[in-house]
């Protein structure tokens, strides 16, 4: 009994979970707004079967309110102007081989016209799908109905249905990058302390250049999250929430190549002295044990911009000051020993003081103080750029005091990075 009760709160838990996961809960939207749009249409539309509502529903119904408005203007915009386009050449030349291919050159010509970006060849699938039929006039006007008709629909379930929020996945996507950039420094921190080859640190150059396309898919998903919280009513503070990731993420980009450039160092003293250690024990030493608190703070820097929970974040914020006064500490013992074998072997001072460099720019990086600077000065770009390309909005948000509180919220959002 006590197995199948186990059993079925798990099975429980699993439900509620994939009920609020945003893959899940964008299909249920987009399946339910193409099929409202087909049923409105086999009312509205003279054609019997009218999927352009539908297919139209679906493609606007994007993962994010704010792509959803852009999405259905641009395309509502290519179709209306692929039909125009071909009732002109329909009334002018028909439908024969040439006319075809001037066809398809006009519409995508006119696309990059009225700048409907993605939806170029749209223009050019709805004009030879209006040239191909006889009925010219109904057809083109039936096209027009169900376009608007799924663009209405598509958009109206967006503004009623509020669409899922990613940050939590764009999170994710920032913690994981973190934990990888952690093992790498581990792996990197066990080798360097031991009598380690050429081949070995050039292996681990190769895997910190493969960090490039971590970050570029995780610049995906936090663009998705940013997305997902512009124009999204359920959302609060969603600027906040934008720069806190964007500054994060740039973060730990600026630490991934900084650990490129450390490999590289490494690299290139495994060159000049092998067959000899990189450094000598107490040196290798010291070095993997920066490394690895190093690695420490990068994690708990990740928690604390992923943290939207005030109680969380401030152990999280405690966590990382620690880590970080406990790698000072290891990299002022570091300094030391690597100046004693600078004097010791002046041929290899520059790639000693290329790696005290490199460390001590990635806990430059991750210092708190640095990151609350940073922060500030993101808000006050992102508002400045505000004020310049929306100044009626941002009027009529100091009168409603939603800017007031978005000080407000500002100073304390710095303050939780002191």
């Amino acid at each position: 009994m006590r197995d199948v009760r186990e059993r079925t709160e798990s099975l429980e838990s699993l439900v509620k979970k994939r009920r609020r996961d945003p893959v899940v809960v964008q299909t249920l939207r987009s399946a339910a707004a193409a099929t409202i749009a087909y049923v409105i249409a086999l009312r509205l539309s003279p054609e019997q079967l009218p999927l352009t509502a539908p297919l139209t529903a679906l493609l606007v119904v994007q993962v994010t309110l704010y792509a959803t408005l852009t999405n259905g203007i641009r395309r509502v915009n290519s179709v209306v102007a692929g039909v125009l386009v071909a009732i002109a050449f329909s009334l002018l030349v028909g439908l024969t081989w040439w006319s075809l291919a001037l066809l398809i050159l006009a519409a995508l010509g006119v696309g990059h016209l009225v700048r409907v970006d993605e939806y170029v060849p749209e223009v050019a699938i709805s004009a030879m799908l209006v040239l191909g039929v006889t009925t010219v006039g109904d057809t083109a006007w039936a096209r027009v109905v169900e376009t608007l008709i799924g663009a209405v629909v598509g958009l109206g379930f967006n503004l009623l249905l509020a669409p899922p929020v990613w940050v939590d996945q764009a999170g994710e996507s920032i913690e994981g990058l973190a934990r990888r950039l952690r093992q790498l420094m581990l792996s990197m921190g066990e080798e360097v302390a031991g009598r380690t080859p050429v081949e070995r640190t050039a292996a681990r150059l190769h895997e910190a250049r493969r960090l490039d396309h971590d970050i570029v898919e995780v610049d995906a998903a936090l663009r998705q999250a940013e997305d997902s919280l512009r124009l999204n009513p359920r959302v609060r503070e969603g600027l906040l929430h934008r720069v806190v990731l964007r500054t994060g993420l740039d973060t730990l980009e600026i630490c991934t190549v900084v650990l490129r450039v450390l490999a590289r160092s490494f690299t290139d003293l495994a060159k000049e002295r092998e067959p000899e250690p990189l450094f000598t024990p107490p040196t290798g030493a010291a070095v993997e044990q920066l490394l690895a608190e190093i690695a420490d703070a990068v994690v708990s820097f990740a928690v604390l911009v992923t943290t939207s929970v005030s109680a969380n974040a401030e152990s999280a914020e405690a966590r990382l000051t620690a880590e970080l006064h406990t790698a000072a500490a290891t990299r002022d013992k570091l300094a030391q020993l690597l100046r004693e074998e600078a004097e010791r072997e002046t041929r290899h001072w520059q790639l000693f003081g290329a790696v005290l460099t490199e460390v001590n720019r990635i806990l430059d990086e991750l210092d708190t103080e640095h990151r609350t600077r940073r922060l500030l000065e993101e808000l006050d770009r992102v508002s400045q750029d505000q004020r310049e390309r929306m100044p009626r909005l941002t009027r009529l948000r100091e009168r409603l005091g939603v800017q007031e509180q978005l000080w407000r919220n500002r100073t304390g959002m710095g303050g939780r990075f002191r």
